[in-house]
Parts: C-alpha cells; structure tokens; sequence
C-alpha cells in the first residue's frame, strides 16, 4: 500500500489530538523509510520483476529487519518509547507505535506471500490484493477517503490561515498514487528506487506543515 499507509496517518489524529500529523505519518511510514536505506546498505534485497502483479512489478526477496513481524513489534514498540520520552503523552506514544504495526497489517492485505514472521523464518504472509488493480483502488481510496474525513473532524483550521498545505498534500498522494498505479514506468534499478523511496521524508516533513494551519 501507499495512500492506504497514510490514510492510517490522517485517521489516527481522531485518537491521539496532540500528536502532529507529522508524527503520525512518521510512524505510519516507517517501515517504508526503514526500507529504502536498507536497500541501499545492502541489508535488504528487492527484484524489479515486470507483470509480478497488477500494481507493483516489485519482488520483495529479502526484507526481514523492516518488515518481519517480530522485527515490526520492535521498530513499533522503540519509535512509542522514543515519543514518550520526547513528549510525555502516553496515549500518542501508543498510538505511534500502533500506526507502525498497523503498516504490516496493511501490507499483508496488499503482498503477495512474502512478509516474514521473524528473521530467518520460512513462513511467508500475503493476502495478494495486489493481483486485482481494480480490488486495490476501491480498498486504498475508501481507506484515504475515510482517514481524510477523520482528520478533517477531529482538527479546525487556525484562525484565518490558508488550508492550502492541506489539500495541496492530499492532492499530492493522489498524483503520486494514480503515477504509480497507472503510470506503467517500472524503476531502472533498486538503486533508483531505493533513492526514490527517500522521497518519503518529504510528506512527513509536509504533515508537520499542515498542523501548523489545522490544530
């Protein structure tokens, strides 16, 4: 998933008000911004594959440190850690650490058999939406639509500040989305994608710009 990662972002604000949308979409992501230096330091291993399934030509071979459930718990379990020493706000620690299990519950809808349950384990996890484009759409988009409206209810915008932070973000997602899903461009090489992956950090950075117009 994509959108779907940080429809999860938008809608958690519903439960933990005082935590920043950049914070939330930092946990939701996670694993996502984990995996691209991964792949980079040649911990973790992906094959670009074309027609692998409907949405992705990607084949996740090896990437038991970012997205193994065990390894999960603890990358969520040291980021809710980290929070409340940070903030003290234990109900946005929880919160944070739940967003980053929730990114292999996600994954696992969307993969093919190929989420680990632990480094070195055999067992693979995938419920592979990823093989139905169409089945993909309706599950992402009602997930994005549904977070945005969570969101949307549980902040107000601040005085008489301009909202277009906000929907210029919630635009962005969708180009970059539909480009994904529809562009039919498949990555040159892992590097590149590695390195496009990185881009990532940019919608976390602009989750904190959209909490200064929304509280």
């Amino acid at each position: 998933m994509f959108i779907g990662h940080y429809a999860a972002g938008f809608a958690a604000k519903a439960v933990a008000p005082r935590t920043s949308l950049g914070t939330l979409f930092l946990a939701a992501a996670f694993l996502d911004l984990l995996w691209p230096t991964f792949l980079l330091l040649g911990i973790e291993r992906v094959r670009i594959e074309p027609g692998m399934t409907a949405v992705t030509p990607l084949d996740f071979e090896h990437y038991p440190v970012s997205h193994s459930l065990l390894a999960v718990l603890g990358w969520a379990a040291g980021f809710a850690l980290v929070y409340q020493s940070l903030r003290r706000y234990p109900r946005g620690a929880v919160v944070a650490g739940l967003l980053v299990v929730s990114h292999w519950g996600l994954d696992a809808i969307s993969h093919r058999p190929d989420l680990p349950l632990y480094p070195g384990g055999d067992a693979r996890i995938g419920l592979g939406l990823w093989h139905s484009l169409p089945a993909t759409l309706v599950v992402e988009l009602a997930l994005f639509v549904a977070g945005v409206w969570l969101y949307l209810g549980a902040t107000n915008r601040v005085g008489g500040r301009s909202q277009w932070p906000l929907w210029t973000l919630v635009s962005f997602l969708l180009l970059v989305y539909a480009g994904n899903v529809f562009g039919g461009a498949t990555p040159p090489s892992v590097t590149a994608l590695a390195w496009a992956g990185q881009a990532q950090w940019l919608l976390v950075a602009w989750g904190y710009w959209v909490e200064r117009c929304r509280v």
